[in-house]
């Protein structure tokens, strides 16, 4: 494993990475992130500027730390998160060789798995369990084998947090590795099965939520995210076998899968709302307190298409999640919603959060409701960037207006890139301009290409072993492409193979 880490991190040792004041951001960043062209200048700076900002939150760790370089969330210097690690990956994947995402991974497997000492701590080991959906993601975008086999193959590290996560005990400590008491508690029937997790606000990602009121606690509901959370996880290790063809693995993570897709069904969908709701520990009755948390069960695929419709009501009206300003973090015809400031999580806009809305909405062909509100949000982080000083990316944002949210009625933090990159970034990327997938395994490209948006693309994109320019010239109504390597481009459903150097494409 030590071999393998020093490998991992002496790829680029031009790079003379450092813990430089935050006006003095490693250059390298510049040479390695995709270019945009885009009509609005103004979008394309703060995509720049986003970067500029995440690049300074490279950090070197302290003598000891299982992997340094590493990504820091820019909260707390000496500790680290599980969901926020996970979530900067998507970004970072775009420009690997200038952002240690997956390498920060190792600073939660290693501790949590490997009791390898660490002076950086996790904060709530029992976070968000995201990692075998991230990693199935990296990967298809990086083709980064060695990395996979290690993860999945040789360490199990994406098994073993499934299987630690299922049998937490809540209380326990282990301060060599996280200053928290663990808050999550496994419920299980008489066979062993798991019926759900009783949980907490900080512990869940979601700190000052009002989820639990309804039933007297954050302990007497099992919360619909943490076993969604963990389906997606079964989902995503039985997938990962499918890379290998290994088709017995792949079959045994599945049927876990599915049983709790079965169970996620049975218990926590309410017929009456069309949503998944917090079920009460005791009676098993929903807690109708509506927050984007349901959406991680969208992201899993447990609902089936008729489910996912009425799910989307929810999006599609100011009166719950959506409206101006969507994705609110709880709805706002709830009592606890604060619509001055958003109240952290008792309103206020977190890009995870709609990070994963959107990738759970394009799962069930929802592209145009994705797009719509994705783009909503980014132009309020532009609009908030010019009308709040200092002129910055900001933790989580205001439901109600362009300006940050709040944390026990002070200002959230700033800088924040860390999570709140994945907007100007990859939503922008992906959403925006419309660039779907971008597979390094399969040397593909899918573009949804917006003729609307004018001249657009992006310039510099680099997945797999493919370095490659795609952009469309709107006057002369064809694609310009030029790449290292042959790969396929799928624009608008037609697959058009691309040729190692320049490639003029025309579209009719």
């Amino acid at each position: 494993m030590k071999k393998y880490l020093i490998l991992l991190f002496c790829i680029v040792p031009a790079l003379a990475w450092s813990q430089k004041p935050k006006d003095a951001a490693n250059p390298a960043w510049q040479k390695e992130i995709p270019r945009v062209v885009f009509p609005d200048k103004d979008l394309v700076s703060l995509y720049e500027k986003t970067w500029e900002i995440a690049a300074d939150r490279v950090r070197i760790g302290p003598e000891g730390l299982p992997a340094s370089p590493y990504l820091d969330e820019n909260c707390y210097d000496n500790q680290i998160w599980i969901w926020d690690a996970c979530f900067m990956v998507m970004f970072s994947r775009y420009a690997p060789a200038a952002y240690p995402g997956k390498q920060t991974l190792y600073n939660l497997y290693l501790p949590i798995h490997e009791h390898v000492p660490t002076p950086l701590r996790i904060h709530l080991r029992d976070n968000p369990p995201l990692f075998a959906w991230i990693e199935y993601n990296n990967y298809l975008f990086s083709a980064d084998k060695e990395h996979l086999d290690n993860v999945l193959l040789e360490k199990k590290f994406l098994q073993r947090h499934f299987d630690y996560f299922n049998n937490l005990v809540k209380g326990h400590r282990d301060s060599l590795i996280s200053p928290n008491r663990i808050f999550l508690s496994p419920q299980k029937d008489e066979a062993g099965n798991i019926k759900g997790f009783t949980w907490t606000g900080g512990a869940s990602g979601m700190d000052n939520t009002p989820r639990g009121r309804d039933a007297g606690g954050y302990d007497k509901v099992l919360w619909i995210d943490a076993i969604s959370q963990q389906a997606l996880s079964a989902l995503y290790i039985s997938r990962l076998y499918e890379t290998y063809s290994m088709k017995q693995e792949a079959q045994e993570w599945k049927a876990i899968y599915e049983q709790l897709k079965t169970t996620i069904n049975e218990k926590y969908w309410d017929e009456k709302d069309g949503f998944y709701y917090d079920i009460d520990a005791e009676t098993g009755e929903p807690c109708r307190i509506k927050t984007p948390a349901s959406f991680w069960a969208m992201l899993a695929e447990i609902p089936n298409q008729q489910q996912a419709e009425r799910m989307t009501e929810y999006l599609r009206s100011e009166k719950y999640l959506g409206g101006d300003y969507p994705w609110t973090s709880l709805s706002r015809d709830d009592r606890d919603h604060n619509a001055a400031t958003g109240d952290y999580w008792r309103g206020g806009i977190w890009l995870p959060v709609v990070y994963m809305g959107t990738k759970a909405l394009e799962k069930y062909g929802y592209y145009e409701l994705a797009d719509e509100l994705a783009q909503k949000v980014i132009y309020q982080q532009l609009r908030t960037y010019h009308a709040i000083e200092p002129n910055t990316i900001w933790e989580c944002y205001n439901p109600s207006g362009d300006s940050p949210s709040t944390e026990r009625g002070r200002r959230a933090r700033p800088d924040f890139c860390g999570w709140s990159a994945l907007g100007p970034i990859s939503l922008f990327i992906e959403n925006i301009m419309g660039f779907r997938q971008i597979d390094g395994v399969n040397k593909t490209v899918v573009w949804d290409l917006k003729k609307s948006n004018g001249t657009h693309g992006i310039e510099n994109l680099k997945f797999g072993t493919v370095a490659t320019d795609i952009i469309y010239d709107s006057v002369a109504d064809k694609v310009n492409v030029s790449s290292n390597a042959a790969y396929t481009l799928v624009i608008n459903g037609k697959k058009i193979p691309v040729k190692k150097g320049k490639n003029n494409l025309k579209l009719k």
